[in-house]
């Protein structure tokens, strides 16, 4: 039984007993309602369904999903928090090199949404890059000197440059793109897809976030449970946090004392109890309850497993970088990816803090570049080497870019403020053209000027490659039918291969 139903059927069973059990008058008409909404439960039990759904049904995603073949079965994200400069690594602007110093027209500026470190300034000193670009591949693209391993992957990757969002701060940047509004409570796109589509693993949760954060610990910007929570979805579809110290995943080992076969009748016995509780109540959360006291006591095995890196080649390891055996690293956390992804894990959400440059831009964004440019290319590289490339989507993106022109002293500037107006991301695999660059922005990366891509219609493309219809995968909340994409979007074709 899917969510919906057992929320119909918990509508039903509780409205019957509060008017029975707690109302004295207009008993007739009252019943007579509440016969009516109990047909949807008699039905299902003509049909011989059980409100307790089976560990093996509850792997399942929707009947009706997906809408068409998918491209990408399983997608991972490096979640660059902070802000990542398109000026500086993504968007080329020799323009910008020769008005260095210069004031940037108010032609280009306009009225333009800034953040209030910003939007009262009286000089706006254009800033170009801080280090040169190249070409990379034989598709040429250019990329910052800072990426060179990223930028051997240019003929793997679509590089979207024209991306614009409304955000002007982080974590409302962040929410409106990972739930599809700046105000925190929808559900998570990890979580939608958890949802619609269900779960590959019997041993792994559907939906697994990992975080990091530069070893400088510049950045200052906090990860919130609810960007990868379920919103108003059933809990179970929330994502899994592996912690970066201690154990990863809190009480997993048994009690001193306890063998594996007490704690396996211990959990059968208390199944038995949350069945019966379900059967009566029809509440989905009891429903999480059972699914995962399940799967905490299969990823009992599945997590350690996870963690041993003793089969992993030298030349793998070296490849993810020095830090790739550190605990809680970036470098870390894209090795544990690769295994996620591996052993059927769907979503695997990696955020990393260290982008927001407001007066550090000289020193702190190469040192970010050069943590994580490494380990993001290896994951990519070791997909492809394992055949996994063709159908995972991998996405690099953060909330925002940077301001063209400089943050700080008007003399001597050294940051760069949030900018929405334009940024770029890139994609690859998982249906993704590759070698390709969609969308452009002007001569000072200020205004897209060809191909806008809107965070909705982000969401929408990402949903369409894992073959969704994102109109058709909604969830009725509070009187309204709610989706990802809210009432926006459209898929890019010029992303999709």
């Amino acid at each position: 039984m899917v969510p919906s139903d057992l929320l119909r059927q918990n509508q039903a069973i509780v409205t019957r007993r509060q008017l029975f059990g707690r109302f004295g008058t207009g008993l007739g008409t009252a019943a007579l309602a509440s016969l009516m909404q109990s047909s949807l439960a008699s039905q299902s039990a003509i049909a011989g369904t059980s409100p307790a759904m089976s560990s093996d049904s509850r792997q399942r995603g929707l009947a009706e999903l997906p809408h068409f073949p998918p491209k990408a079965k399983r997608v991972v994200m490096f979640w660059q928090g902070g802000g990542p400069s398109h000026v500086d690594l993504f968007d080329h602007k020799p323009v910008m090199e020769q008005m260095a110093g210069k004031e940037i027209p108010e032609s280009i500026r306009g009225t333009t949404r800034l953040s209030t470190m910003t939007s009262g300034l009286k000089n706006w000193p254009c800033v170009p890059a801080i280090k040169p670009f190249q070409k990379y591949g034989e598709s040429g693209l250019s990329l910052s000197s800072m990426l060179p391993n990223i930028g051997s992957l240019a003929d793997e990757m679509t590089l979207v440059r024209s991306m614009h969002t409304e955000a002007v701060n982080h974590a409302p940047g962040v929410t409106f793109f990972l739930t599809g509004s700046q105000i925190p409570g929808r559900p998570s796109l990890g979580a939608w897809l958890s949802y619609g589509l269900g779960n590959e693993s019997d041993e792994l949760p559907t939906f697994v976030v990992m975080t990091s954060s530069d070893k400088g610990k510049t950045c200052g910007q906090l990860f919130f449970d609810y960007y990868w929570g379920s919103g108003f979805l059933p809990s179970r579809f929330q994502g899994v946090r592996f912690r970066n110290s201690g154990d990863p995943v809190p009480y997993l080992a048994n009690p001193h004392g306890l063998s594996g076969n007490a704690k396996r009748a211990i959990l059968d016995d208390i199944a038995a109890i949350n069945a019966a509780h379900l059967a009566e109540y029809g509440d989905p959360e009891i429903d999480t309850r059972i699914a995962q006291y399940e799967m905490a006591y299969r990823m009992q095995t599945s997590v350690p497993d996870l963690l041993d890196f003793s089969k992993e080649s030298a030349p793998t390891i070296e490849r993810y970088g020095p830090d790739a055996l550190v605990k809680g690293t970036y470098a870390n956390n894209c090795l544990i990816a690769r295994r996620l992804l591996e052993r059927g894990v769907r979503f695997v959400q990696l955020m990393h803090a260290g982008w927001d440059q407001h007066n550090n831009l000289y020193t702190q964004l190469e040192a970010q570049c050069r943590d994580t440019d490494a380990p993001s290319a290896a994951l990519v590289k070791d997909l492809k080497e394992r055949g996994m490339l063709e159908d995972t989507l991998v996405i690099w993106a953060g909330e925002f870019g940077r301001t063209p022109f400089g943050q700080g002293p008007s003399e001597k500037p050294n940051g760069r403020d949030h900018f929405g107006k334009a940024f770029s991301w890139w994609m690859a695999g998982g249906g993704v053209k590759k070698g390709n660059v969609h969308g452009a922005t002007d001569d000072y990366a200020w205004n897209v000027t060809e191909n806008p891509v809107h965070v909705h219609d982000m969401q929408a493309t990402i949903l369409h490659l894992c073959g969704i219809d994102h109109t058709k995968l909604t969830f009725r909340y509070q009187g309204r039918q709610y989706r990802l994409t809210d009432i926006h979007g459209e898929p890019v074709r010029g992303i999709i291969a």
